[in-house]
């Protein structure tokens, strides 16, 4: 399946989460990574959609920062899998095609499933606590329809669940594919059915974190994962509509 390339100058739209980056606040040294995290945010929420090639000066302009550490989080983004470097043509967002995607939720559903059954075993009191509290906020994004406060909590949730486990070369690889697929997963709960299905799903998850019922936990985390697998290749491919 091809996936078509647009064009993207941000300085035809407004965007919520591009305002000016402040560099009086920020070390130089760490303003490439300042504005790859500003950028990456973009790229999940699709603000700058996959394909799309990156215009220097909009986005210098829309920041508020030199082409210097722009090109340098470029270079960072393109280390993660998110951007694509091009000899004279300049950064483009990743497009991942249908067969990455599923490949890459299959990889998902096997980690996710891991990092859950190993959470059990090994959480703490304080983390299960924290895990708690986020869920009950996530349920307030949820009940106000709030998608982005919502995913923002939703990825620390999992993150956690991720870091419970305490195995470092899971969360390395975990974290390495989970970035490809930020932008769809944010995307698969534009269904609000779907939506509410997952947080549903995120229920049954404390449940079983605290029963540290490892079987039931890996068991809801491998059905969370593909559920989100089979919305998102819905999303790739929707059915033809009728005239």
């Amino acid at each position: 399946m091809k996936t078509p390339q647009a064009s993207y100058d941000p300085l035809l739209a407004p965007y919520s989460a591009s305002a000016p980056i402040t560099t009086d606040a920020v070390d130089r040294r760490t303003l490439p990574t300042t504005v790859a995290d500003r950028l990456r945010e973009m790229i999940i929420e699709g603000q700058l959609p996959a394909g799309s090639r990156l215009n220097e000066r909009a986005l210098c302009d829309l920041l508020q920062v030199s082409r210097t550490p722009l090109r340098e989080a470029f270079r960072l983004l393109s280390a993660e899998g998110l951007v694509r470097m091009q000899p004279n043509r300049g950064a483009q967002v990743i497009a991942l095609s249908e067969k990455d995607v599923r490949e890459s939720f299959e990889v998902m559903c096997a980690l996710e499933a891991l990092s859950g059954e190993l959470a059990c075993q090994r959480i703490s009191e304080e983390e299960i606590a924290e895990i708690k509290a986020l869920t009950f906020e996530m349920q307030a994004c949820h009940a106000r329809r709030d998608l982005s406060s919502y995913y923002h909590v939703n990825r620390q949730i999992h993150d956690l669940i991720n870091a419970a486990g305490h195995n470092d070369l899971l969360s390395t690889v975990y974290k390495t594919i989970n970035l490809r697929l930020q932008n769809l997963r944010f995307r698969s709960n534009l269904n609000h059915d779907k939506w509410d299905q997952a947080m549903l799903e995120h229920q049954e998850m404390v449940d079983a974190l605290v029963a540290r019922d490892g079987a039931r936990m890996a068991k809801v985390m491998r059905l969370h994962l593909q559920r989100k697998g089979e919305t998102v290749l819905e999303n790739l491919n929707p059915p033809p509509t009728s005239d």
